[in-house]
């Protein structure tokens, strides 16, 4: 069975069809079944000193991602090995990948934006960001939803994909559970600076490749503007915060000539965070809408990559 085939047919499907909300409506998500059982956990286990809390976190990584992919893989040893067979896995994977929902909140935020309502875009944009948007100006906005778009293209998209590609459903599987356990628990808070410390670090670890492939995809397809992006990825990724996201935001503000990154605030503090192509100017309404046509390209030129090493 080709896995990138099944990657590829993965992709179309998300691309064509989301994931619906009637269906959501209905059974939910994978995503949303990973975070039950991680808060079921959570409320379990995270308690106790320090050095008990890091070894519970990291029984809940255990349990999570077995139960994420031994079924996956039961699943896959079943699966016959012809087209009929890479269609129902690229079925079952097709949930954990966000195509489609990655283009649709980011224009959700652009859209508002661009006719200057700020409320609206404000609140689109806190549904994908961290940080407190309230006091965001028109750039602070913009800003905030290219960086949302380039990191999660990568471990929303590229990552899952990569694992997919290398393993099949259970590589998929296990990346995705992987990366909502750091969503969730991976945070350095006192409820979670041990407890979630191993989920963090092995969610760089697992996005470590895809990130910089991120990049590279970024930088080739912005065209003319592949040798900007390519420099300023090498000069300024490795100044990012996280040892990955500065991958895929620098290549997209080389290719779009803007900065992104910079300081911010999270709840009462600023952190000083340094520029990602400094120099250049802030990025405004139409930029987003520029990031989100790089997104498509990029988005098209990974297909075709799938595509060859399927054929491979």
């Amino acid at each position: 069975m080709s896995f990138a085939a099944m990657m590829l047919a993965a992709v179309a499907l998300d691309a064509l069809l989301g994931w619906p909300a009637a269906l959501f409506a209905r059974i939910g998500h994978p995503v949303t079944w990973l975070g039950a059982l991680i808060s079921g956990l959570d409320r379990i286990l995270n308690a106790g000193s320090p050095r008990a809390r890091f070894w519970t976190g990291c029984a809940t990584i255990l349990l999570v991602v077995m139960a994420a992919a031994l079924p996956a893989l039961a699943i896959q040893m079943m699966l016959p090995s012809t087209p009929v067979g890479t269609l129902i896995g690229a079925v079952l994977a097709w949930p954990l990948i966000a195509v489609r929902s990655m283009h649709d909140h980011v224009l959700a935020v652009a859209q508002p934006l661009m006719r200057g309502d700020m409320a609206a875009a404000r609140h689109a944009v806190s549904m994908i960001v961290g940080r407190d948007p309230s006091q965001l100006d028109a750039a602070g906005v913009a800003r905030a939803g290219t960086e949302s778009l380039a990191e999660n293209t990568s471990d929303g998209i590229v990552a899952p994909v990569f694992w997919g590609v290398i393993a099949g459903l259970p590589g998929i599987a296990a990346y995705k559970a992987i990366n909502t356990l750091d969503s969730m628990i991976g945070h350095r808070t006192s409820q979670y600076e041990h407890f979630g410390k191993a989920s963090a670090r092995i969610d760089d670890l697992v996005n470590l490749l895809p990130a910089r492939l991120c990049g590279l995809v970024f930088a080739l397809a912005s065209g003319r503007r592949a040798p900007q992006a390519f420099g300023v990825m090498w000069r300024d990724a490795h100044q990012h915060r996280s040892p990955n996201a500065g991958w895929p935001e620098s290549a997209m503000a080389g290719a779009l000539q803007i900065r992104l990154s910079g300081p911010r605030v999270y709840g009462d503090r600023i952190a000083p965070e340094p520029w990602l192509n400094e120099g250049a100017d802030d990025p405004q309404p139409t930029d987003l809408f520029r990031a989100l046509s790089l997104y498509r390209r990029a988005m098209a030129l990974m297909a075709l990559v799938l595509l060859g090493l399927a054929f491979m």
